[in-house]
């Protein structure tokens, strides 16, 4: 290889590796870290939703699983997020009202349905008014002011007339999420949960589950927020939920398409 050659060869690779290395500055300096708040009930399918979101767009994504409610009321407070996935519409309605969605960016993505689960060798039942019987000592329920979960359980009790009648065996609980444990140790004689949190537990076996168009209307809407510090990201994120690469994820967890 002459001199001449070696020199087009070295000078070539140059302008290669320098390329490659401002591409991956422009990736980096476009990749955005986003705060995610998210219902409880969301875990298991956000979190293997997040490694072909990230690989797609370089961004990275920190989950914050909880209440609806607390997380909307953290919103309020000032709380660091870019996106509020909630398991109710009430909660953005608030935050939409207080101004605090970025414009144009909510969006209703999926739905679920209310049951009441037992342990998986408890002594069967298929109707409400069993839940007033005395086999049935204490019932976990999301609390209602916070947990979208308890709010439907509460309306569907209402509903059937047994609210009043079982408020001595109601056990009000930080997300739906420990309603499913405190039935799944046989602390909670049943439950109230979503129809995908009764489908991840062998422990537990779906006693009641309320009919669609009978029940609550369940459904999870998703926006970014206006403080967003990458509000281009977040609007991003929140179109990729609603896709069909999500969605297919979603649907293995046992969630229905969005209404």
């Amino acid at each position: 290889m002459t001199s001449a050659v070696r020199y087009i060869f070295r000078r070539t690779l140059g302008r290669c590796a320098f390329a490659l290395l401002v591409g991956g500055l422009a990736t980096a300096l476009h990749a955005a870290e986003l705060t995610v708040f998210a219902a409880a009930s969301l875990a298991e399918a956000l979190q293997e939703i997040a490694p072909a979101y990230m690989a797609a767009t370089g961004d990275t994504l920190r989950f914050s699983f909880g209440a609806s409610g607390l997380l909307a009321r953290q919103i309020k407070e000032g709380a660091p997020a870019d996106v509020l996935v909630s398991a109710d519409e009430l909660r953005l309605d608030q935050l939409e009202r207080a101004g605090l969605l970025a414009a144009g960016t909510r969006r209703t993505i999926l739905a679920n349905q209310l049951v009441v689960v037992v342990g998986a060798e408890a002594e069967s039942f298929s109707t409400p008014d069993a839940l007033a019987s005395a086999n049935v000592r204490r019932i976990a329920i999301g609390e209602p002011a916070t947990v979208p979960a308890g709010t439907y359980a509460k309306q569907f009790l209402e509903s059937t007339g047994l609210w009043a009648q079982l408020t001595g065996k109601l056990v009000p609980l930080a997300n739906v999420r420990a309603v499913l444990a405190a039935v799944e140790a046989g602390n909670a004689d049943a439950g109230f949960v979503y129809r995908t949190d009764a489908l991840l537990s062998k422990k537990v076996r779906i006693a009641i589950a309320v009919p669609l168009d009978a029940g609550p209307r369940i459904t999870y809407p998703v926006a970014a927020l206006r403080d967003s510090k990458s509000p281009a990201a977040a609007a991003r994120f929140v179109t990729f939920l609603a896709g069909p690469e999500a969605q297919a994820v979603f649907a293995r967890y046992g969630f229905l398409p969005a209404p």
